[in-house]
Order: structure tokens, then sequence, then C-alpha cells
């Protein structure tokens, strides 16, 4: 492959499917392991991108600023795990289609105050200049050092997971998810172990905002609107709720189709393609791609057979 066209598809293809997917997974953690879907994983990464361009040096225009990003950037993880359990502890006692509608409500209510204070966050135009760190005297905005730090991120993040689930928090949250009041009368806080799971959420979305603030070189209102959440909600849904991987296979299809759209169709018509493509992969299967890979293993070991 030409070295300029293996840089178009790390930049343009991989590492921003490897930041969305990091966004959906947090979403997908939550539905896989806790039996609850949030709508407000978006505006919760965006919580941590606006903290990382509020205090970062260098940021346009300068709010705060003054923070070199070796603090900068935790402490936008932290607002965003914050954020998370704020989340959690409004929306413990919801489930189902008011869980969904109690975490919009607070997703597009940040979304309008973001949109419109201009003194703390620049209104409509957002924050720019949000160049990164440096990795190792290189500079972050490097494609392939941007693409191997997403990677590894990526990768601590699922590996966390997998961990975390076998733990007794992680068993104690799936029992909520099958059966919360047998949970309950066991002596364990459903709604603690809930709001928690929104936390460690929040800290995995806060991950993905602050990568794709690096990747934007910025971050404006528009990122955690209603079009960024519904596109979360659509790569987790496309990849397979049924494991944290599929988010990740989701947002490949979907940055994909978004790239090509021009190519493929039309790129005004491009929710029209990705709505067809959504459609055609649920009812094909309704775990997503996940579950379409796991027929065909089992067609193919019954063939052999």
């Amino acid at each position: 492959m030409p070295a300029g066209q293996a840089q178009f598809w790390i930049a343009n293809i991989l590492g921003r499917a490897i930041v969305f997917g990091i966004i959906a997974m947090s979403l997908t953690f939550l539905a896989t392991y806790g039996g609850f879907i949030s709508l407000a994983q978006m505006m919760v990464a965006g919580v941590a991108g606006y903290t990382l361009a509020v205090f970062a040096e260098g940021a346009v225009p300068r709010i705060v600023g003054g923070l070199g990003y070796g603090a900068a950037i935790p402490l936008g993880l932290l607002a965003a795990t914050a954020m998370g359990l704020l989340v959690g502890a409004i929306s413990m006692r919801t489930r189902d289609i008011y869980l969904l509608m109690i975490t919009l409500a607070l997703a597009m209510g940040v979304f309008r105050f973001i949109e419109t204070n201009i003194a703390w966050f620049n209104g409509y135009e957002g924050i720019r200049n949000v160049v990164g760190p440096s990795v190792l005297g290189m500079d972050f905005r490097n494609t392939f050092v941007f693409y191997h730090v997403a990677l590894g991120t990526a990768a601590l993040l699922y590996i966390g997971i997998i961990y975390l689930v076998r733990t007794p928090f992680g068993l104690v949250l799936q029992g909520i998810r099958d059966n919360p009041r047998r949970v309950a009368a066991l002596g364990y806080s459903v709604a603690l172990h809930r709001t928690a799971a929104f936390g460690v959420a929040g800290f995995i979305a806060g991950c993905g905002g602050v990568l794709s603030t690096i990747y934007n070189i910025g971050i404006s209102p528009g990122t955690i609107g209603l079009g960024g959440t519904v596109n979360v909600l659509i790569m987790s849904v496309i990849g397979g709720l049924g494991h944290p991987i599929g988010a990740f296979i989701g947002s490949l299809i979907f940055t994909v189709f978004d790239t090509f759209a021009a190519t493929i169709y039309d790129r005004d018509r491009f929710n029209t393609l990705i709505g067809l493509v959504f459609l055609a992969i649920v009812l094909v299967s309704p775990d997503g791609a996940i579950g379409i890979g796991v027929r065909l293993r089992r067609l193919l070991a019954a063939s052999r057979r």
C-alpha cells in the first residue's frame, strides 16, 4: 500500500474508528453488563473534551489555560468520571424507556448550556488549537503517534473491562442486570452499584472525549449534540451490544460508510445510507455484527462436521 494511502486509512478510518469505539464501548459496557442503555455517553465524553480545552495551555480562545497537558488530561478524565457518577445518581431508579429519556434529557441540557455559554465555552464556535502533548519527544498530531496511542488506550480499556466484570463488583453488576430484587435481598446496594457503573462508563467515555478533542484539534457544541449522541448509539447497535468488542466493530463500519458515502451513494444522503445499513444488520441479526459472526462460525463448524 502506498505511504499516502496508508496514512489516509490510519488517520481517517482506523484512528477515528478507535476514538469513536472507545466512546461507544462506554455505552456497550453499561448495556452488556448492567442491562441499561445510556444516551448521555457522548455528552460525558464532551465534558472531558471541554475540560481539557478550557484548561490546556495554547487553546484558542484562552478561557482559563495555563495548565500543561499532563495536568489538563487527568482533569478532563476526572470531570467525565464525576459527570458519569452524577448521571448515574440521577437515573439510578429508572429503567428501560425512562432511563433512555432521562439520560437523553441530561445530554441535551448540557449541550444547550454549553452552546449558549460564551464566557466559559465560547458558545457556537467552541475552542480550538487543542493539539495534545508530545509523546517521547514526538508530535502527538503525527498520524502514526496518535494512532498507536489511541490503539493502546483502547486495548487497556478493553482489558480493564474484561477484568472488571470478573471481579465481585462486576459479578454483582451482572446480577443486578438479571434480577435486581434478588441481588438487593442478598444485601447488596443496587443503587450504589449502578451509580458506580456509570462512573466507570464515564471514565471510559472521558478517554474517548480527550482523544476526540485532540484528533479534531478542538471541540464545539455540535460534537455533543443530538447527532453525535445518536451516532454513538448506532455504532453500538450495529456492532452488537452483547460484547464490548462490538463497539469497535460498529464504529469501524460507521466510519467507513461516513468516509466513503459520497463515493458509495451521496454525501448528502449519508443518514439514509447508514440507516439502511443499520436496518439491514438489525433485521438479519438483532445481535449486530457480532451475532452475524457467531452464526457464520456455527455454520462453518456444522459444514465441517
